[in-house]
């Protein structure tokens, strides 16, 4: 039996199946967004380049991390000072559609491509929009509590940049509607629910472990974990996403309305109208 033969994956997923994309969805939409940022972003760079110290070989060299960002990523990257101390709240957000390299977007990318649309058919447009900057805020604030707590050791200048804390909540999201549906990672073949939890486990030793070697990532891995956290428990309480759009009543169809009616012995008034 294929996947797209599953009762579960008929009734959770879009049409066109598992990772598919759609010109009108919000995860397209969200790829494109992100894709255009990192690009304009970079051509704003190049075009700073002149303003970098000459490094003596016919180029530039960065006497700062900061100097190395992109205008955008400098507007908008996540960190304890610029956020909290300085009260720019937007970079909890703004965060979420950076990117430092290449293969760091593609990575979140393709990971939203995969996991996305399972999510966004379950809650709909703008729950699903909802759900994910919200991983991607809790990524933010599990990073900063974490550091303040010094489990990471980090400085509160240390930046944060990467859509990856709300793609891990789009991870466990999809886990827990359609949890054996089968993806590949580099060629071994696991179900969404064991990726999942594979991921989230090694999210958990980095930070455990390793929390205070820049080189291991730790930063970023405190951010999957919070992604993750926070996928988990709006799954088990999808109540709380209805500020965002109530779900729809359902509406009884007209034939059946109309038997209920006649046997109360009531007039079928909807007989009297024009349609």
């Amino acid at each position: 039996m294929g996947i797209a033969d599953r009762d579960y994956y008929r009734s959770s997923l879009p049409r066109a199946g598992f990772g598919h994309f759609s010109a009108w969805s919000v995860t397209t939409w969200l790829i494109v967004i992100n894709v255009a940022v990192f690009f304009l972003d970079a051509i704003l760079k190049r075009a700073a380049a002149p303003a970098m110290q000459p490094d003596g070989f016919g180029g530039y060299e960065a006497a700062s991390l900061y100097d190395l960002m992109g205008p955008l990523q400098r507007w908008g990257y996540f960190s304890t000072a610029e956020a909290v101390k300085h009260v720019q709240v937007w970079r909890f957000f703004t965060f979420q559609f950076l990117h430092a390299s290449p293969m760091h977007l593609i990575g979140n990318m393709i990971g939203m491509y995969f996991f996305g649309p399972i999510v966004e058919a379950h809650f709909g447009s703008r729950r699903y929009l909802a759900f994910y900057l919200l991983c991607g805020l809790a990524g933010a604030a599990m990073y900063m509590l974490l550091a303040a707590a010094h489990v990471l050791v980090t400085g509160p200048d240390v930046p944060l940049i990467g859509a990856s804390a709300g793609i891990f909540g789009l991870l466990v999201g999809a886990a827990m509607i359609a949890p054996d549906v089968q993806v590949f990672y580099y060629f071994v073949p696991f179900t969404v629910r064991t990726l999942a939890i594979i991921g989230v486990a090694l999210a958990a030793y980095t930070v455990i472990t390793y929390g205070g070697n820049a080189g291991m990532n730790a930063g970023g891995e405190a951010a999957h974990l919070g992604g993750g956290i926070l996928g988990f428990v709006v799954m088990k309480n999808q109540h709380w996403l209805h500020v965002f759009e109530p779900p729809r009543r359902r509406t009884m169809p007209a034939a059946t309305g109309r038997r209920r009616v006649a046997r109360m012995g009531q007039k079928d008034w909807s007989k009297d109208m024009n349609r």
